[in-house]
């Protein structure tokens, strides 16, 4: 029988590389015919099509040329057509057409490899890449990344940015991390802060710009009380942002602490950063005020040694993109908009109980929530159940989508585990260092007053009279606890501890 090739090619090993190599490439061939035909891009096909199946091909191939070599040891022991090294013949029909094939297989080969890399380097970039590839994994972090006010900016914008040397610290960490993943290595849940995270100036400052912040914003807060009847409480404030240029204003507000006019550094004594006892602030002009913690300062030896960190937008903006809200955050808002019904008598203290209920599974918890607000309603106002069972259905329905957005059992993830250091509610957030107990040699102390950062201007509580005033209205809590809230953080109380 003629035969096309040279004799070192005919053998099982070069056989079986040409069958997988064939095989690899029609099935990358179908998968691209998949993505191109297809309504919306599947993560799992990108995957396959750009990565895994290449990765066979070239296994294939290799075992092509492989085989040959150990045919030709074979033949060299013996067998007839025996040469010292391979000799290409051109003269030869067969060695002419094997280099035809050889040479546009290559080609062909060399021409998909690149647009394979192409494809994987794109893929790897994605956020479906990011958030979809380990469900398990980065289920909570893509969930809320959705949900966030970032959800149209790139994982890799924030993550990477751009630059090769953050590109190539990326991809040596995503190294690691897709091993951790393969092997289950992984901590639950996934620790926080992000340790070298690119510095904000190189990520957030790419579209916010710190010099233009200025002025005040009005925030206005819809509350309800735990109460029987889920009295409203309202407030309206000004929060001052600060200027960051002497044209837009004073660099003073709560974006003081931005790098514009004077840089600030700090030295935490937990992973987390929400225990800050030292730091430091430079001016412009070189001058420098070092605030210690009057309760608990650091010894030299201690400031040399430890860790420290020059302040940035991520330190108070800790959950840009990936926030897990607190349960009586949620519920105020979807309560303000009416998905759940005020009306509903204790309806905002059983939604409480029943989100921050032991569950291990989204949907057991979904089954629990809907089974138990509905008992509690017929067993507690079986009148009002028949006359307002399509609301209290759908206060489930808003329950239950708070929950899958926020709390993910599996990846031990929640708001207690995560704090988010803006504002002060839920977290200590600002009085990390505005508690009054930081002061500098001079005996200057970082201010605790409420109006540095933001002027209460209305403030309602249920049917009574709405207290207003431009100038400032001095704080009342809804609940009776005369001055406490003068001296207590509002974290001690609404806190996760």
């Amino acid at each position: 029988m003629k035969r096309g090739f040279p004799p070192s090619f005919y053998n099982p090993i070069t056989f079986s590389g040409v069958a997988l190599a064939s095989l690899s490439f029609l099935l990358i061939l179908f998968m691209i015919l998949i993505e191109m035909t297809s309504g919306y891009s599947k993560p799992y096909v990108g995957i396959i099509a750009f990565i895994i199946l290449p990765t066979f091909l070239i296994i294939g191939l290799a075992l092509v040329f492989l085989g040959a070599l150990w045919q030709r040891r074979r033949i060299r022991r013996g067998i007839e057509e025996a040469y010292s090294l391979p000799v290409i013949d051109l003269n030869d029909p067969r060695y002419r057409r094997t280099t035809a094939y050889v040479v546009f297989g290559s080609v062909i080969f060399l021409m998909f490899s690149a647009f394979g890399s192409f494809k994987a380097f794109e893929y790897t970039e994605s956020n479906q890449f990011c958030g979809e590839m380990c469900h398990e994994v980065m289920s909570p972090e893509y969930t809320a990344y959705k949900n966030s006010p970032h959800a149209r900016v790139a994982c890799v914008d924030c993550h990477i940015g751009p630059g090769t040397d953050w590109f190539v610290r990326s991809k040596l960490s995503g190294a690691y991390q897709v091993y951790a993943t393969m092997f289950n290595l992984y901590p639950r849940p996934i620790p926080t802060p992000v340790e070298n995270l690119r510095p904000a100036k190189g990520t957030c400052e790419q579209c916010h710009w710190p010099e233009h912040f200025f002025n005040e914003k009005r925030h206005s807060k819809t509350y309800f009380l735990q109460d029987e009847q889920n009295t409203q409480f309202n407030l309206d404030f000004l929060v001052k942002i600060g200027g960051g240029t002497e044209e837009g204003g004073a660099s003073s507000g709560i974006h003081y602490h931005m790098n514009i006019a004077r840089s600030v550094e700090y030295i935490p004594s937990d992973a987390s950063r929400q225990t800050i006892p030292w730091m430091k602030v430079t001016m412009k002009d070189g001058s420098v005020s070092i605030f210690q913690d009057v309760n608990n300062p650091l010894t030299d030896e201690e400031v040399a040694t430890m860790k420290r960190r020059q302040m940035d937008c991520v330190d108070c903006h800790n959950r840009p993109s990936h926030i897990y809200n607190p349960p009586t955050r949620s519920v105020n808002h979807v309560m303000a908009l009416g998905w759940i019904d005020p009306s509903l008598p204790n309806i905002k203290m059983k939604s409480l109980e029943l989100l921050e209920g032991d569950y291990t599974t989204h949907d057991g918890a979904e089954a629990t929530i809907r089974i138990q607000l509905a008992e509690y309603y017929q067993s507690t106002f079986p009148d009002l159940y028949e006359k307002k069972k399509a609301m209290v259905d759908r206060a489930a329905d808003a329950l239950v989508k708070i929950y899958r957005n926020n709390y993910f059992p599996v990846m031990k993830v929640s708001w207690k585990r995560f704090p988010e250091n803006i504002g002060h509610m839920f977290a200590p957030g600002c009085f990390r260092c505005h508690d009054g107990q930081h002061a500098n040699e001079e005996g200057k102390i970082i201010t605790k007053d409420c109006n540095s950062c933001h002027t209460l201007i209305a403030q309602k509580k249920g049917d009574e009279k709405m207290e207003f005033s431009l100038d400032g209205l001095e704080y009342r809590h809804p609940e009776d606890i005369g001055d406490a809230w003068k001296d207590t953080n509002c974290s001690d109380c609404h806190g996760a501890n």
